[in-house]
């Protein structure tokens, strides 16, 4: 950074990451849903083996689904707000019905996980990937319900991004006024 430049006591690239979150607000709920995304994929093994042992009613469609509607939802929130060009609303309602899918996916898979363990006849006992599989599908639901309020709040907390003052200020132009201009 130059002498002439400041940042009113911010850092360079702190500055330069508010300015990124001003002119995209978005991106903060698209991260909250590529977290989740990857928390769902990267604990696969735990649903695919607890799938394997339960093997409740509709148990792999659920998987699925989830997957699936994962998948779809971050491309649909992607496509939601083009470059240059106003809010897709059909895709960012594609967005919300694909995320309320697996939201309820994601408690029926956890439901039949519940009644497996707890049946009268024969009940499964918890191993530690069942356990896992449990508790990662609350946290999965959890990180969805945030993406989807952080999308709701998106005019708000937009809004309130742009009142942050991220400008630069140079020596020199403040003296602008002083500056004549001849006609020769």
């Amino acid at each position: 950074m130059s002498e002439n430049k400041k940042t009113n006591g911010m850092p360079e690239f702190l500055r330069k990451f508010i300015v990124s979150l001003k002119r995209h607000p978005q991106n903060i709920a698209l991260v909250v849903y590529i977290i989740a995304f990857f928390i769902y994929n990267l604990n696969l093994t735990y649903i695919s083996h607890s799938t394997a042992r339960i093997q409740g009613k509709n148990m792999g469609i659920f998987e699925f689904i989830i997957m699936l509607a994962s998948t779809l939802g971050v491309v649909c929130f992607m496509n939601s707000f083009p470059r240059r060009k106003n809010v897709n609303i059909p895709m960012l309602l594609l967005n919300f019905v694909l995320n309320g899918l697996v939201i309820f996916s994601d408690v029926m898979y956890r439901d039949l996980i519940w009644t497996a363990l707890n049946r009268a006849d024969h009940p499964i006992p918890l191993e530690d990937y069942i356990a896992k599989a449990f508790n990662m599908l609350q946290t999965h639901m959890i990180f969805m319900i945030i993406g989807i309020v952080l999308t709701l709040l998106l005019p708000v907390y937009s809004k309130l991004l742009r009142k942050i003052n991220t400008n630069i200020d140079v020596e020199g132009n403040a003296d602008i006024s002083n500056i004549e201009l001849s006609n020769e």
